[in-house]
């Protein structure tokens, strides 16, 4: 206290914003987290502007992990454009989106490969695989039976393929794979014989 009785103040300096709780980061953060959701659904070009616009954010720790998911949008984007050296290759690569779960570009894929090569077995095949693990039976088994139809071999894989594990209790597809023993159990002859 000063004589006299008054109480002098020292002057407060200015209360700075945390980093953390200025709305540019916090937006920042919103679009690094958007990102990495888009990134899992494998929407590479989403999440590749959002991304963009963490790096060019106010944090460099956060741009550096975006940057490295930033990476991983640009090989994905530059694969899916990618030219394929035989219908064999595109197949394989249409197969390797349905084993990741991207069953929406793997049909894609598949179904482009169906108009250039409306003949080949193994593309009915990849989609009646594809048809069953996205529960669409009736599709599945109509491209399959075109795919057996056109190569019988076709009948012998799907027995054993775990892709079709939702149809192995419907009695069509078991009809459909085995035909010999369809309708009865008595080796193809009926009772009255």
């Amino acid at each position: 206290m000063k004589p006299g009785g008054r109480v002098v103040r020292m002057p407060q300096p200015p209360q700075k914003v945390s980093f953390i709780q200025d709305p540019r980061y916090q937006q920042t953060v919103q679009a690094y987290e958007a990102g990495l959701r888009a990134l899992q659904e494998r929407k590479f070009d989403r999440a590749k502007s959002l991304f963009e616009k963490v790096v060019a954010g106010l944090s460099k720790e956060l741009a550096d992990r975006a940057s490295m998911h930033l990476n991983i949008c640009n090989q994905n984007l530059n694969r899916a454009g990618t030219t394929f050296k035989s219908p064999e290759e595109h197949y394989d690569y249409a197969v390797s989106l349905s084993n990741l779960g991207d069953y929406e570009n793997a049909r894609s894929h598949l179904e482009k490969l169906q108009k250039q090569h409306p003949k080949a077995d193994y593309v009915l095949y990849g989609l009646a695989a594809l048809d069953a693990l996205e529960g669409r039976s009736m599709d599945a088994m109509k491209h399959l039976d075109e795919a057996i139809r056109l190569n019988p071999a076709n009948r012998i894989q799907a027995r054993n393929d775990s892709d079709f594990q939702t149809l192995f209790d419907d009695p069509r597809f078991t009809e459909l794979l085995y035909p010999e023993t369809a309708g009865d159990s008595y080796g193809g002859r009926s009772r009255a014989e």
